[in-house]
């Protein structure tokens, strides 16, 4: 008799004390009807303030088909998901927030997909954003539309991190292991076929969303820097074109001089004019500067994350 085939779900966790069981409780009524595999569930603590490393210690003790790596400090929703590539053991493995936002129900059909052969991954995309503030969705569907236009990552509106995928393909975003991470665009960028299912959106089980706006227009930055240089081109040919525009202006002024005779007049305008050029070349500024930002925490080749507690014996505690 063939050895059943293994599903890992990596479970990424911030504050989640009270969703949690019920995630839990919810992922064991699908695994009962998915009898031909054998689940399992690791679950990241990424520094929770709450209760969430013991449930996690106790839904372990209870339930053998659960891992959990605990960080020494709060890492990062990136750094969680990747120490859960790290160390996840599956034929098949899963990403999913403990928040029940990526429904569980879904995995039944997700493995029937990749178990069909044409596709190596299956994720999900929200196609409403039913309890959203306006504002919020109005960037969300404009960073969509900056992101696949100015760079090589291929990044599906709505997309969520939830999806399942092959160990081969687990495999290759382990082997992107720079210290800037971000998934969706690691996701799209290392190809391998992909198949996109839509869900309706759902509002969390319990508690409260860890993104605040801030948080994700600063996440949307770094998306568009790691995967793009577009905006390093962008201030370039910024610079070109005031160049042109002062030689023009300088030669406009010389001209003017030279046939009426006419000084140059309007101190404020000209004052207008510095303000603005430069504003342009701080905002230049800060676009190298962000890019040095990244180059810099490359270089120090500091550790994704560090584990201080785990019931796996295996666990790679620093990557």
């Amino acid at each position: 008799m063939d050895a059943k085939k293994t599903v890992t779900i990596i479970v990424p966790c911030y504050n989640e004390e009270e969703a949690l069981p019920v995630f839990y409780r919810a992922v064991c009524k699908v695994a009962e009807g998915l009898s031909q595999y054998a689940l399992s569930l690791l679950l990241v603590n990424d520094g929770s303030r709450d209760g969430t490393l013991s449930v996690m210690r106790e839904l372990a003790r209870q339930d053998e088909r659960v891992r959990y790596l605990s960080f020494s400090r709060n890492f990062g929703k990136e750094a969680a998901m990747f120490a859960g590539f790290c160390n996840a053991k599956g034929d098949y493995v899963a990403v999913m927030d403990a928040d029940m936002q990526d429904p569980p129900e879904l995995l039944p059909q997700m493995l029937a997909i990749l178990e069909a052969g044409e596709y190596d991954s299956v994720a999900t995309r929200r196609v409403t954003r039913a309890g959203e503030p306006p504002i919020r969705s109005f960037f969300a569907r404009m960073f969509y539309k900056i992101i696949n236009r100015i760079s090589e990552a291929d990044i599906v509106d709505g997309a969520r991190d939830f999806r399942l995928m092959k160990r081969e393909m687990v495999e290759a975003i382990v082997s992107m292991c720079e210290y800037n991470r971000f998934s969706k665009g690691i996701f799209g960028w290392i190809g391998f076929r992909t198949k996109w299912l839509p869900f309706q959106n759902v509002e969390r089980v319990a508690g409260e969303t860890k993104w605040s706006f801030w948080g994700l227009f600063k996440y949307s930055i770094d998306g568009i820097v790691n995967f793009s240089q577009a905006p390093l081109s962008l201030a370039s040919l910024t610079g070109v074109l005031f160049t042109a525009v002062a030689f023009v202006m300088i030669l406009f002024i010389i001209v003017r001089k030279l046939i009426f005779g006419d000084p140059v007049a309007g101190w404020a305008s000209t004052i207008c004019v510095i303000l603005f050029i430069g504003g342009v070349q701080l905002l230049c500024m800060g676009i190298i500067g962000q890019y040095l930002a990244k180059t810099y925490l490359e270089v120090k080749h500091r550790p994704h994350y560090i584990i201080a507690e785990t019931n796996d014996s295996d666990a790679q505690r620093v990557r």
